[in-house]
């Protein structure tokens, strides 16, 4: 299945970043911890330039945290330096703030030197739908700031946010980029709720994401949905959705499937953690390269 999905309001959305750049001194750019290549928008590294950048893999806690690791230590081979956090309780955001303000510490000194004791750190915070970005903020500054949401979209306009004496935030919508060139790309921003689910086969996006947790957490799929682990391994995508469907009573008159119903069900469930802590990308299962001046 090819997914694109590029709504009006995300062209106003790169023009607004481009526009606003030079107001701030620090990107610092969310990424989904369980996709972190797919919900990195290749647009970001050419819009931001070379503004200093803070990579943060949101999210942490849905993530398998091993893998996390793994992506953290690979990001430090590539010489970048990402924090793994949660914009829910809080992991995570102390460390960014205190990272924030060292990126700037050369321009902190040289304003003292000039006898400005005071700089406040601006921050532009981007990233794609629905990675998080409203909560992240809302939890960094303390109160419920920002709108929130649990589907993408929901941030339309800019907006400056104080967060302390020291620093600001300017928020944006999320963006997601024209064409997605890569089909598995599109799939993981469906699955983790990138792209709003009315636009899509919600079927057969959840028939994809049943086969590839099959293959990688099987152990975690069939506990969440009492399968047998042998059994799973030569199933057909659709015979797997209907299996779990029976296990979760999702059937109507004369016993047929209730497909839209259970994939809504497997969506939800993986998308709220309660399969497991699951990441759907490795350090090295495609070639990556993340240019511009992050650290």
């Amino acid at each position: 299945m090819n997914i694109q999905w590029f709504p009006g309001h995300m062209a106003k959305t790169r023009r607004l970043i481009a526009e606003n750049l030079k107001l701030v001194d620090v990107i610092i750019e969310l990424l989904d911890a369980r996709i972190p290549f797919s919900s990195r928008n290749p647009e970001i590294n050419s819009l931001v330039n070379n503004k200093p950048r803070l990579v943060a893999f949101n999210k942490s806690d849905l993530a398998d945290e091993q893998i996390s690791k793994h992506w953290v230590q690979w990001y430090a081979s590539q010489g970048i330096r990402c924090i793994l956090i949660n914009s829910i309780n809080g992991k995570g955001l102390n460390e960014v703030k205190s990272r924030a303000r060292e990126l700037m510490s050369e321009k902190i000194e040289r304003d003292r030197a000039k006898g400005k004791l005071f700089t406040p750190v601006r921050t532009m915070v981007v990233g794609i739908p629905n990675v998080g970005k409203s909560s992240f903020i809302n939890k960094i500054v303390g109160k419920a700031t920002a709108v929130t949401g649990d589907r993408p979209g929901v941030t339309r306009g800019k907006q400056w946010i104080r967060i302390n004496s020291e620093m600001e935030l300017l928020d944006t919508p999320g963006i997601l980029w024209p064409k997605f060139e890569d089909l598995e790309v599109g799939m993981n921003l469906a699955f983790t709720g990138a792209i709003k689910d009315d636009i899509m086969d919600i079927s057969e996006v959840a028939m994809e994401l049943l086969v590839r947790l099959s293959r990688a957490y099987p152990a975690e799929l069939c506990t969440r949905f009492k399968l047998e682990p042998d059994s799973i391994i030569s199933m057909e995508p659709l015979e797997l959705l209907e299996t779990v469907a029976r296990k979760r009573g999702c059937i109507v008159s004369k016993g047929q499937i209730d497909y839209s119903r259970i994939s809504a069900i497997v969506l939800d469930e993986f998308r709220g953690g309660k399969i497991g802590r699951i990441t759907l990308e490795r350090p090295g299962d495609r070639e990556d390269t993340l240019t511009g001046t992050p650290t």
